[in-house]
């Protein structure tokens, strides 16, 4: 068996730590998502953990990763729920504390076509404004840290200090889309937007112009496409379009996250960007043909088998 083949879910892969939010997720599956005032009828309701920070979590541990959770859950019913996800997916939750209060939960209508529409009420992710007791040993201890923005920018921002100051690569998925401090950008070793947050940060609709623009801030960009792939660049190289697997999707929700935590196990096994960008396209293909955030995502013999066929 090859390397790349070896580490089981959660075994002796690379260490990541994930600074990040952890909500359930309260999913509807409609025909069509109901416009402003409209009422529809909905063919199943689905309550499936998530949140973009224990999404990328599962998905870096299911994918070979030693994955470390930093972060925050409610004191409510929802707490332990979340907590045993990430536990049984093989996550470290030593880093997951339970604050007083409700925990973060995500409203996802889902239609035919896959499509989403998301409302996040942040809960007890709100709370997490700085790093707690033993946090930034965690993240001194693995190869890259995973950051997204529903977490307070205070949080946000000191973990990634902490990660510039033991030397450990920062990954930043800036989602919810918005404008960013310079600190966070400079702190950012890869940034990875899809299409619509590389505009909201940039202003350019033109994928491979926003790239140019975003290097002009951090050293490596990844811009997620959709159906049409990734496009990496780098200052001091030509660009790299990878293409995505072709599949019929049926639940589009937590495919980037999919996609960067496979790409998180990838990049700290050494394998070169254009491999490591293709081995996480076929992780998130495989997540897009299932229902639910984190209960979509690959095992690493899938994404392997995904890549190779």
């Amino acid at each position: 068996m090859s390397r790349a083949a070896e580490p089981p879910r959660g075994g002796r892969g690379p260490a990541v730590a994930v600074l990040g939010s952890t909500n359930m997720d309260l999913v509807v599956y409609v025909p069509v998502a109901p416009r402003l005032g409209e009422t529809v009828s909905g063919r199943e309701f689905r309550t499936v953990p998530g949140g973009k920070g224990t999404n990328q979590a599962i998905a870096a541990a299911r994918a070979g990763g030693r994955v470390t959770m930093i972060g925050a859950v409610g004191d409510d019913d929802f707490g332990p729920r979340l907590r045993a996800a990430l536990a049984d997916s093989g996550v470290d939750t030593a880093g997951l504390r339970t604050a007083p209060g409700p925990s973060g939960i995500a409203h996802i209508v889902v239609d035919d076509e896959g499509g989403n529409s998301i409302v996040v009420v942040p809960g007890a992710n709100g709370t997490v404004t700085g790093l707690a007791p033993g946090d930034e040993k965690r993240i001194a201890a693995a190869g890259a840290l995973l950051l997204q923005l529903e977490l307070p920018m205070a949080g946000v921002l000191a973990g990634a200090r902490a990660a510039r100051a033991h030397g450990v690569r920062t990954v930043l998925t800036p989602a919810p889309a918005r404008p960013l401090p310079d600190e966070l950008l400079a702190l950012t070793d890869l940034l990875v937007p899809n299409e619509h947050e590389a505009e909201v940060l940039t202003g350019e609709r033109e994928p491979g112009r926003a790239a140019r623009a975003l290097l002009d801030a951090v050293p490596e960009v990844v811009i997620t496409l959709g159906g049409a792939g990734s496009l990496y660049a780098a200052r001091g190289a030509e660009p790299v379009t990878v293409p995505a697997t072709r599949v019929r999707a049926v639940d589009t929700t937590a495919a980037g996250d999919t996609f960067v935590g496979a790409l998180a196990v990838a990049g700290g096994e050494g394998r070169p960007m254009p491999a490591a960008l293709a081995w996480a396209a076929a992780a998130a293909g495989i997540s897009v043909c299932r229902p639910g955030a984190s209960s979509s995502m690959p095992e690493r013999a899938e994404i392997e088998a995904a890549a190779a066929g």
